[in-house]
């Protein structure tokens, strides 16, 4: 008889790996014991019966982060000593408890990220799928650190077939941990706002100086450059001359997208569950009204905008950032107000813009992820209604092109959108598309069975709950017929959308890294390669080759760098000792991008500092422009407004560009 296994089940921790040290202090969590750990890999390990965790549905503990950085963990289900290797990654907030409530539905790899809550940040899927019924081992690792020590208190875990309660009561060893003005308690630094008349006067002196702000000279109305011109069209499109990839403006100057993201009132605190961390929330029901939001069921709270209301009134605040934002992309030398950003602001200035269209194809049945059934008889409908969008832009000069999608959660997967669809949806049109595939190269089952080396059949294919293991066979079969899902995807959104739009550019879909083969055939259809990019410069042999096989020019959608210097408790994914080592690092990054023909221009992702208690996912990096106060790192300033004067002539081959890049950190991010 099948042993079941009993819930709930406490998992007591067997063994410290790595430097871990337990320390007998009282924690301030009941039931918690304290621990300090040195390096990454340092943690927990758990050991139980094979098949325990199958009946369970979540797992749980309350945890607590001391210090002032940020530190990421690892959640790690395994299948044996050698088995598939499953990974939860998750951050905290310092100082402030959280309760880990980690679904077991992760390990079927559907979902690439859950909910944060509270202080539980960015909670993703990593590694592989793993079978619950061979599950018998977890670790808790220490994934990234600053160069300090990580300590944090946590109770036992516990499996529960029932949902545990969300957190109700949050312990603050420190108090609040952030400030009236959206600042962070915990830390000090030089550059820290202390008072409400200080903020006021810089937001009154920055607006007072706005209109005295210029482009670089010898920039185009549009930021072009205007010692190269080309045929004018009225808009922006590309253009290859001399072995060299351009954008054009509408007048027909050569053009270099320096852009910025998120140009948009944006340093937004997710407070759901942890309102008594914050120090002062406005009144919703006052002239503070605006400064709240809700991102799907989480709630948001916006201490920038609070800080403009104070400064400026209910009524023209808004006005009032619009002009002195302008302004600063104008002294900063940016041409482009890049992706997520209030476009409007760029439409009624005619500063050149691009924008992300919203991803309203997820209305079909979902495959995998959120891969939608692109074989569904409505996709084409679906598609349609997409493109619609841009019918709102469709004659505007000032806009580029569009972003069709964004890091599709699909593409973080080890395993293809054909092999997640096939564990994952019992039936669909995709995987009756998928078994017609097959049958047309393998005349019978047996065929199918002794190509993949596993017992199948074309049914088993078309419907039902698939559990067996992939062969390798079987994986470059759902490769190919992946590759033919991605054609399908993005060419029939592509196609909908020049019928809606002929003028602009096909941007693509700021893929999060180099794609894989088998995606790379379907962005033909785009007008630039757009890809996000964290790493010192562009990887450009890895780049070199995806232009050679597209013909296409290529954007970069995203890069970043911060420090640990101004009171974030994380850097960003780029990560470098001060705000000097920021200013080196935007200049080896852009004008290393400059200097390649197949580049037309990098979107630097963001303008703002994000909140310290972390934006609706948790992110809280010190990656902006600005602080939530509105003061500019002005060392970061001085940089890229260098780096933009000499821009067009280090993108002609005229000027060599900077060489002194700055010391670079290991990577502090969620």
């Amino acid at each position: 008889m099948k042993e079941t296994p009993e819930l709930p089940l406490s998992l007591t921790p067997q063994k410290k790996l790595g430097m871990l040290k337990q320390d007998s202090t009282p924690a301030p969590i009941p039931g918690a014991t304290w621990y300090e750990g040195y390096c990454s890999g340092d943690g927990l390990l758990y050991r139980f019966r094979k098949g325990a965790l199958s009946a369970a549905r979540f797992l749980t503990a309350d945890t607590l982060l001391d210090g002032t950085h940020l530190a990421t963990f690892l959640l790690i289900l395994q299948e044996g000593e050698n088995g598939p290797i499953f990974e939860l990654s998750y951050g905290l907030l310092n100082q402030c408890s959280a309760r880990i409530r980690m679904p077991l539905e992760a390990v079927n790899q559907n979902r690439w990220r859950f909910d944060r809550e509270g202080a539980w940040l960015k909670p993703r899927c990593q590694g592989q799928r793993v079978d619950l019924r061979k599950v018998d081992r977890m670790r808790i690792e220490i994934e990234r650190k600053s160069d300090r020590p990580v300590r944090w208190c946590m109770t036992k875990f516990i499996a529960t077939a029932d949902e545990p309660p969300r957190l109700e009561k949050l312990i603050l060893p420190k108090g609040p941990i952030l400030d009236e003005f959206g600042q962070s308690t915990l830390h000090e630094w030089s550059g820290k706002s202390r008072s409400r008349e200080e903020i006021t006067r810089r937001l009154q002196a920055q607006l007072s100086v706005a209109p005295t702000h210029k482009l670089p000279e010898g920039f185009s109305r549009w930021g072009g450059w205007k010692v190269k011109r080309f045929k004018a069209s009225g808009f922006f499109r590309t253009e290859k001359s001399d072995g060299r990839w351009w954008l054009v403006d509408p007048d027909g100057y050569a053009f270099w997208s320096s852009g910025l993201d998120c140009v948009r009132v944006d340093i937004e605190g997710e407070y759901k569950g942890i309102e008594t961390a914050l120090t002062w929330m406005p009144d919703p029901q006052s002239e503070f009204s605006p400064v709240y939001t809700q991102h799907g069921s989480l709630k948001i709270v916006n201490y920038l905008a609070s800080n403009l209301i104070h400064a400026f009134g209910p009524e023209h605040w808004y006005e009032k950032w619009t002009e002195i934002t302008l302004a600063e992309l104008r002294r900063l030398g940016f041409n482009t107000i890049a992706n997520w950003s209030d476009w409007k602001i760029a439409q009624q200035a005619g500063v050149p813009y691009v924008r992300p269209l919203e991803a309203t194809y997820t209305n079909l049945p979902q495959v995998y992820r959120d891969f939608p059934d692109v074989f569904h008889p409505d996709f084409e409908k679906v598609a349609a209604t997409y493109a619609e969008q841009l019918r709102e832009t469709a004659d505007d000069p000032a806009f580029i092109g569009y972003f069709m999608m964004n890091e599709p959660t699909w593409g973080f997967a080890q395993e293809t959108p054909a092999a997640g669809m096939l564990y994952n949806t019992p039936s669909c049109h995709a995987r009756e598309a998928l078994s017609r595939y097959l049958s047309e190269k393998y005349a019978t089952k047996k065929d199918l069975s002794t190509a993949w080396g596993i017992k199948t059949s074309f049914k088993a294919i078309t419907e039902g709950e698939w559990r067996q293991t992939l062969t390798s066979s079987a994986q470059a079969d759902l490769a190919d017929f992946s590759a033919i899902m991605v054609k399908r995807f993005f060419g029939e959104l592509s196609k909908a959308c020049r019928l809606v739009d002929p003028h602009h550019l096909n941007l693509g879909i700021r893929y999060y890294t180099i794609p894989p083969a088998w995606a790379v055939e379907g962005m033909r259809y785009f007008d630039v390669f757009s890809m996000n990019c964290y790493r010192k410069r562009l990887p450009a042999e890895e780049m070199a080759r995806v232009h050679k096989l597209l013909g296409l020019p290529i954007m970069i959608g995203e890069w970043h760098f911060g420090a640990l210097d101004v009171g974030l408790p994380a850097s960003g994914i780029g990560h470098v000792p001060d705000q000097e080592g920021r200013g080196k690092a935007f200049r080896f990054y852009l004008e290393d991008a400059a200097e390649k023909p197949w580049c037309v221009g990098v979107h630097y992702f963001i303008l703002y500092d994000q909140s310290a208690i972390g934006r609706f996912d948790g992110e809280n990096y010190n990656i902006g422009f600005l602080d939530v106060c509105n003061r500019p790192y002005e060392l970061l300033a001085k940089a890229a407004r260098t780096s933009h004067e000499r821009l067009y002539q280090v993108a002609a081959g005229e000027l060599e560009p900077f060489k002194d890049a700055p010391d670079y950190l290991p990577m502090l991010f969620m």
